[in-house]
C-alpha cells in the first residue's frame, strides 16, 4: 500500500513540475503583461499546489507524519497567488500599460473611464466648496 501512495505522490510532484514548467514558458513566450500575469498566477499556483499536495500525501501516507505546515502552505498559496496576480494586473491596467495589439476586448475601459469622471467631478466640487468658504 505504501508503494501506491509513494507512486501517487511522486506523480503529483511530477505533474506539478510539468505545469510549473509550462508556466515558465508562458512567462517567456506570451506577448503582454496581462497574459504573462495569467500564466504566472494560474498555472504556477496549480503547479505549486500539486507539488505541495504530493509532498503532503507522501509524508502522511508513507512516512506516517501529518504536516500542518504543508497544509498551511497549500492554503496560503491557494489564497494569495491569484490575488497577487489580480492586483498586479490591475495596477498595470490603471497605470496605462498597453494591451496586446491583437486583444479583442477591454471590459474595464468604460468602467474605469466612468470612475475617473466621477472622481474628477467630486474633485472639482470640493474645489468649488473650498473656494466659496
Amino acid at each position: 500500500m505504501n508503494d501506491f501512495w509513494s507512486a501517487a505522490s511522486g506523480l503529483m510532484v511530477l505533474f506539478g513540475s510539468i505545469i510549473s514548467l509550462f508556466s515558465a514558458f508562458g512567462l517567456i513566450r506570451l506577448p503582454d503583461v496581462y497574459l504573462r500575469s495569467h500564466a504566472a498566477t494560474k498555472s504556477a499556483t496549480l503547479g505549486v499546489l500539486f507539488i505541495l499536495t504530493g509532498a503532503f500525501l507522501y509524508f502522511a501516507a508513507v512516512q506516517g507524519q501529518f504536516s500542518i505546515k504543508l497544509l498551511l502552505g497549500i492554503v496560503f498559496v491557494f489564497l494569495t497567488g491569484p490575488v497577487a496576480g489580480h492586483l498586479n494586473a490591475r495596477a498595470a491596467y490603471r497605470t496605462g500599460v498597453g494591451m496586446w495589439d491583437r486583444s479583442v476586448r477591454d471590459d474595464l475601459k468604460a468602467a474605469l473611464k466612468k470612475e475617473r469622471e466621477e472622481a474628477e467631478s467630486k474633485r472639482t466640487e470640493l474645489i468649488r466648496r473650498s473656494e466659496a468658504d
